[in-house]
């Protein structure tokens, strides 16, 4: 079974509905097994393959999720464009809970996961200058604005640890930092599609204002709101499919040209 698109959705979005001729395939990768079994199918004629992220039942912490095995199952099944939808929380104030980023840089600030494939006899010096394909995110643009859903085309996403949420004085921090939102996922998701040479963009959906507002946030709200958006996300996806040409124009496919010492 082979695919050319990726999505690795975010918590709500599974939906079997979303494909036609859809079939579940088992993918083993050196990295151990993938959040969850991958589905493919076909979404306006081009073959797509779905992963949840925290698998389909949300069992798997931020931090467990298994990135590496995710990241490489999609591109041993030939996928070359990967969409990444995700809940975060706002850092500021015209950043409103519903509202679409499509993220264009990020602050890391996690701990514990392993970011390269490459821990062994090769090093591996990838660039992350511009985290996100440049191409990838014109399509998304383009799409929200033909569908005229509220959205920001660029924003600074700094990456938690979770699974908690942040302190009043992390959230204030990280708005003096001049990060836009905060969530839990993107790092080192973007970091591994680059050094798999497959082009990569966030589709950020705003859940709530994160503590800094002095507004207490909980996982009852985020789902909350977070369901809400599952619609307008999957509208995007399907329009920014149809809008996708046969070949990549970007150099993410040859990102590791120079980056392996």
């Amino acid at each position: 079974m082979q695919a050319e698109i990726g999505i690795i959705g975010g918590t709500g979005l599974y939906d079997p509905n979303l494909f036609k001729s859809v079939e579940d395939v088992e993918v083993e990768t050196p990295y151990g097994l993938p959040s969850d079994s991958i589905q493919i199918g076909e979404l306006n004629g081009k073959r797509v393959a779905f992963v949840a992220r925290h698998s389909r039942k949300h069992t798997i912490r931020p931090t467990d999720v298994n990135s590496r095995a995710n990241i490489f199952a999609l591109k041993s099944i030939g996928v070359r464009r990967i969409l990444a939808p995700a809940a975060v929380g706002s850092l500021r104030e015209e950043l409103r809970p519903g509202d679409v980023v499509f993220v264009d840089q990020f602050i890391d600030r996690t701990t514990r996961r392993e970011q390269s494939f490459y821990t062994g006899r090769e090093v591996c010096h990838i660039s992350v200058a511009e985290p996100m394909c440049p191409e990838l995110r014109r399509i998304l643009i383009g799409a929200a604005e033909t569908l005229n859903i509220n959205a920001h085309n660029n924003g600074t996403y700094v990456c938690i640890e979770g699974p908690r949420f942040s302190t009043k004085a992390e959230s204030k921090m990280f708005r003096m930092w001049g990060a836009d939102i905060v969530g839990m996922t993107l790092v080192p998701e973007c970091v591994l599609a680059r050094e798999a040479e497959i082009c990569y963009s966030s589709i950020a959906t705003v859940t709530d204002y994160d503590v800094w507002k002095d507004q207490p946030v909980s996982a009852d709200e985020v789902v909350k709101i977070m369901s809400a958006n599952i619609e307008k996300v999957k509208r995007i996806i399907i329009e920014a499919i149809s809008r996708m040409p046969a070949e990549c124009l970007c150099e993410c496919r040859s990102a590791l040209k120079t980056a392996l010492i």
